[in-house]
């Protein structure tokens, strides 16, 4: 691999895949970083502050967003998102390769500032797979779960903005796909 690394966006509606994903290709591709986002969403059950996302308050977040500390920042179902941007650009000159599992509206943020990015959109293969998928997290209640398909239609309308559409029917099979993708862009920087 070249001497400058790559920003991998994984991008899906929630439930379609994509954390689940992000950790296989973490753990499954070398040179491979997770790119730990901030939120000002409540940490879940078994979540840590540093590893699954760097936890704020509102007053810090917005604070952090005026000094120029994310690369993008997005409000999602209610909450706000942000990549601390010092984090990307020190791993991409490290050489590696910067795994985002991001929401579209940050995805597409992250793809205007860096166009070289692999911009990923992970595929529901139906919207009632999604709503099984979220109801079987058992993580949200109906009126959640409802917004959360409600966004899922407008996220999907996007995703022809992205270079590649990798439709998660089988989570091996769209893990495999990815790979590939990631391997190809390898082959090209040697």
């Amino acid at each position: 691999m070249s001497n400058k690394g790559k920003i991998l966006i994984l991008s899906s509606p929630s439930g379609g895949g994509k954390t689940t994903i992000c950790r296989m290709v973490l753990k499954n591709i070398p040179d491979t970083v997770y790119s730990v986002s901030a939120t000002t969403r409540e940490k879940r059950a078994g979540e840590k502050d540093g590893v699954d996302y760097f936890f704020l308050n509102e007053e810090d977040f917005e604070r952090k967003e005026r000094e120029g500390y994310f690369a993008e920042t997005a409000l999602v179902h209610g909450k706000r998102y942000g990549t601390p941007v010092e984090f990307l650009n020190k791993m991409i000159d490290q050489g590696k390769i910067v795994v985002m599992d991001i929401d579209v509206q940050g995805a597409l943020k992250i793809m205007e500032k860096y166009p070289n990015s692999i911009s990923i959109f992970i595929m529901p293969p139906s919207f009632d797979e999604l709503e099984k998928r979220l109801k079987k997290r058992k993580r949200d209640g109906n009126d959640e779960i409802k917004l959360r398909i409600e966004n899922a239609k407008r996220e999907i309308y996007c995703a022809k903005k992205f270079k590649y559409i990798v439709v998660n029917e089988n989570l091996d099979t769209a893990f495999y796909k990815i790979r590939e993708i990631i391997e190809e862009y390898k082959k090209e920087d040697r």
